[in-house]
């Protein structure tokens, strides 16, 4: 599977595990829930981790863990949800998060000049043929009136 990150169309070089699997080998991302009940065994994982938050999630759950957390997964159910590009510019603006932060899920293609905004740098269409209509609009105004992330 293929996503886009820092505007460039590249594989995903990870997997999200859910709850109920054993964890795999290599890159891997979990829900918030499976961070916090299992931290201590994802901390010795041998490779990259990230958590998936979804909306009702709270950022502040993960604050004090960025350091070790590579990727954001901010996991759309639905389009009309606003509260993950809340999720975004605190990541990057309150807690000043480096790390890649990727909207999977339910998000329109309208959005994504938005969550670029406000600091998702990665986008992980639900259907690949989706990628260079994503990547365009990432162009989508060239004016901006008002400061944000980037």
């Amino acid at each position: 599977m293929q996503l886009i990150k820092d505007r460039q169309i590249i594989d995903d070089i990870w997997n999200y595990v859910t709850d109920d699997a054993e964890l795999s080998a290599g890159n891997i991302s979990v829900s918030l829930a499976r961070w916090q009940q299992d931290k201590a065994k994802l901390l010795a994982h041998d490779g990259n981790i990230g958590v998936r938050l979804g909306p009702a999630d709270s950022v502040d759950d993960i604050a004090a863990d960025l350091n070790s957390l590579q990727l954001i997964e901010l996991d759309f159910p639905d389009f009309a949800d606003g509260r993950l590009f809340s999720h975004a510019w605190l990541l990057r603006e309150r807690y000043d998060y480096h790390g890649e932060i990727r909207a999977t899920g339910h998000y329109m293609n309208d959005q994504v000049f938005y969550l670029s905004r406000v600091g998702v740098n990665a986008f992980s269409p639900e259907k690949a043929e989706d990628l260079p209509v994503v990547l365009s609009h990432l162009n989508d105004f060239t004016v901006k009136y008002q400061n944000s992330v980037n």
